[in-house]
């Protein structure tokens, strides 16, 4: 029973608030390209906040929940691409560095809208039920995903910023790594680990690189809205 209710709450308090996190994330960028003049993603149905359309089961289901099962300490994943077409951008370089950042500003506006809703349970004297957890998880994974999601390394948004901010040699050579860039970020937050605690000393790169600025997000929603997150199941 005690496993049985530990899934069930898992479920409700971070599967759902990481589905939505992710569906937001994607509908943004087809958003902004479509409204810069691409309709790729529109004309897909890519431009809508129907999760199913933007899983992944590898990306989505299948490492977020290893990551859970083993309690690993940290939560990534990513979602199927939103195609964009650049030529049909208005214009190509600065509207592929909008339509980057997108991805992880909507991010950073859901955790905002989670602190303000978690202070209002607060207010309201629910600040310790499912509703408040969801929310505090919510905080966290959109911090995930927007901090993740600039790691500054193609296919990942920001990436795509670099490259478009960068002068054209030094971009043209990010761009070369648009197509094992995710594998290699993969390799490295999860295999390196890994590998070198077997060779005696850990490398951990998530824990002592981005957690640190992801809680450090955490703790600019809290300041800003007066949320106080809910860390239990």
């Amino acid at each position: 029973m005690g496993d049985t209710g530990l899934t069930l709450s898992t479920l409700l308090v971070v599967a759902i608030p990481a589905i939505i996190a992710i569906t937001f994330h994607e509908a943004a960028h087809g958003y902004v390209a479509w409204k810069l003049g691409d309709p790729t993603a529109h004309s897909l149905g890519r431009v809508t906040f129907n999760p199913i359309r933007h899983l992944d089961l590898v990306g989505t289901i299948l490492i977020p929940g290893i990551l859970l099962a083993s309690r690993a300490g940290f939560l990534f994943g990513w979602a199927k691409p939103v195609p964009i077409d650049p030529s049909k951008l208005t214009n190509p370089r600065w509207g592929m560095v909008l339509v980057a950042a997108a991805g992880p500003g909507i991010n950073f506006g859901l955790a905002l809208a989670s602190g303000v809703l978690l202070s209002a349970s607060a207010a309201l004297g629910a600040g310790d039920g499912a509703v408040a957890r969801a929310l505090s998880w919510s905080i966290y994974i959109n911090a995930i995903l927007a901090v993740f999601n600039m790691i500054p390394l193609p296919p990942l948004d920001g990436g795509r910023v670099a490259v478009g901010l960068l002068p054209a040699p030094i971009a043209y050579r990010l761009a070369q790594l648009e197509d094992y860039g995710l594998y290699l970020i993969v390799a490295v937050l999860l295999l390196l680990p890994i590998v070198t605690r077997g060779l005696g000393g850990e490398i951990d790169l998530f824990g002592s690189v981005i957690r640190p600025i992801v809680l450090g997000v955490v703790e600019i929603v809290e300041a800003v809205t007066g949320a106080r997150m809910v860390w239990s199941w």
